[in-house]
């Protein structure tokens, strides 16, 4: 099937969940953000204010014990849970436990971005799926690590690879991905139960009944350092307050070039950079609400 194209009058015919008017932040979802380690803290708070960004109405937060006061100075709007550590940096297992209190409430899980350790993150990752099963999991970058082990979700899951790391998920060969990324963005989101954003200049979305869409941008400017933290942050912002797993990706990823263009006009082709892009979020979906 062929996919549909993401544009303005797309995106304007597939309204976000509107913010009830009397409404309150839990009425807005809440979203909870695991990432960053104490070698990459920023990754947490750039995700992080990402999802409040796209309006997210309350945020929580579990970084690396080494580096939550970081985290904390830099996101005062956000609950802070320092986790466990190994050695190498990753969230030990026993760590999901420091979650559970935010579980029955939360809409939307964001985990990987900034973290470390593959083999502990994996073990880590199982825990918070079978913590999350009511809420919408977005996995990005090693958070995405879990996928080689469970093979085939049973709960709403968004994944958010580029083509490197669907190589390295799948085992397959980065050029013949990108050669054909709509075909291997249906099979694979079918094969995972699972959404799957397959990203770049040209991005596929897929859902595993079938659906997909394709946006194109040339944005060079978002390929730098934190930009795809900042994606995983908004996907994960508009899946807590309401939309589902497939528009909150969709939305998510042209919001985000839409962001990078934005600021292309003001900066430059490259040269801007990823913390300056949430910014541009609210007002862009204003412009896209008829």
């Amino acid at each position: 099937m062929k996919p549909t194209e993401v544009d303005d009058a797309l995106l304007r015919s597939w309204r976000l969940p509107a913010p009830e008017e009397d409404g309150d932040k839990e009425s807005r979802g809440r979203v909870l953000v695991v990432a960053g380690s104490r070698e990459i803290p920023g990754a947490a708070v750039l995700a992080a204010t990402a999802a409040m960004r796209a309006g997210a109405g309350k945020l929580v937060v579990a970084t690396a014990a080494s580096a939550w006061q970081i985290v904390a100075s830099a996101l005062p709007e956000a609950r802070v849970i320092p986790l466990p550590e190994s050695q190498q940096g990753g969230f030990l297992p026993e760590g999901v436990e420091q979650l559970k209190s935010a579980a029955n409430a939360t809409a939307a899980v964001l985990v990987g971005p900034g973290m470390v350790d593959a083999d502990m993150t994996c073990a880590f990752v199982q825990g918070v799926l079978a913590l999350f099963k009511k809420s919408t999991v977005v996995l990005d970058a090693l958070g995405m690590e879990c996928v080689r082990a469970a093979k085939r979700f049973t709960q709403p899951v968004i994944l958010t690879p580029h083509a490197g790391e669907m190589a390295h998920l799948t085992g397959g060969d980065k050029e013949e991905i990108l050669a054909d990324p709509v075909d291997v963005a249906a099979r694979h989101a079918a094969g995972w139960n699972a959404v799957l954003a397959l990203k770049g200049a040209t991005t596929c979305i897929a859902t595993a009944d079938g659906r997909s869409w394709r946006h194109e941008a040339r944005t060079p400017g978002l390929a730098t350092s934190g930009s795809g933290d900042v994606l995983a942050g908004l996907i994960a912002g508009l899946a807590a307050r309401g939309a589902a797993p497939e528009q909150a990706a969709v939305w998510g990823v042209a919001l985000h070039a839409r962001a990078g263009a934005q600021l292309a006009q003001r900066f430059g082709t490259v040269g801007y950079l990823a913390r300056e892009l949430a910014a541009e979020v609210p007002a862009l979906m204003e412009s896209l609400t008829p």
